[in-house]
């Protein structure tokens, strides 16, 4: 019988996707933006955290599309920039080297400069939605263990679904939780999906470079169109940038 917790993975392996892991995040950080343009920035204990962390750039350029959150985000963006000013003037304050006077130099003015420095760097790098969504990931991760174990048409699904390199990467190290004889086997299938990935890719970017060949020019494309774009999203598991339908647009 199909959990709750189970219909997200099953929905994801039964998509038309090159990757379900990348179709699980992309459905989580969709969730997460909503989230934080929603009621909840209202909250005090949304805004707390806000308050803190900021977003990354990733993630604030996704906030600043959203047109009708856009007053939810200068909102958070406020109270933020007051936040940050409090902490990081101050800290920037506290680094100023003091005046050296002959022989008696501040030996610790290096030490406060990079005590300052990795105060912004570590501030400006949280991200309440990278951090959601790496939870959610985790917690993908450790159904699609668990269904692996428990449920043999899952195996099946397994089997005839590769995932992006990362996401092979994320699996692997899951794969530590299986025994040795379900890690076998796990690691098979990963491995028989991404050689079968890998020669496929490999032969469509060939033949789209081949193309461009004179003698090649009135020949079929194939699948080889969007080879540069299937290759990247395979490689690096982010598709925003590599998407073909944006870049006709």
């Amino acid at each position: 019988m199909e959990k709750i917790y189970m219909i997200p993975v099953n929905d994801a392996y039964d998509s038309d996707c090159e990757c379900p892991l990348c179709t699980l995040r992309d459905n989580a950080e969709k969730n997460y933006l909503d989230y934080y343009l929603g009621p909840s920035l209202m909250e005090p204990d949304t805004r707390k955290i806000t308050n803190r962390t900021g977003f990354c750039p990733v993630h604030m350029g996704m906030l600043n599309n959203s047109e009708a959150g856009r007053l939810g985000l200068g909102l958070m963006l406020h109270t933020h920039l007051k936040d940050m000013d409090a902490e990081v003037t101050g800290k920037i304050a506290e680094s100023i080297p003091a005046a050296s006077s002959g022989f008696l130099k501040g030996k610790d003015y290096k030490a406060k400069l990079n005590q300052a420095a990795d105060m912004i760097d570590e501030r400006v790098k949280r991200c309440p939605i990278c951090e959601n969504i790496n939870d959610a990931m985790g917690h993908y991760i450790d159904v699609i263990i668990w269904m692996f174990k428990h449920d043999d048409a899952f195996r099946n699904k397994l089997e005839n679904k590769t995932c992006c390199l990362p996401h092979t990467a994320a699996l692997l190290r899951a794969a530590t939780d299986l025994s040795q004889s379900d890690a076998r086997e796990f690691v098979n299938i990963l491995l028989s999906n991404s050689k079968q990935t890998f020669k496929i890719l490999e032969d469509d970017v060939e033949w789209f470079t081949l193309k461009f060949d004179y003698r090649n020019k009135d020949k079929p494309w194939g699948n080889s169109k969007n080879a540069i774009q299937r290759s990247m999203r395979f490689l690096s598991s982010d598709r925003r940038d590599f998407d073909e339908q944006r870049t006709k647009q």
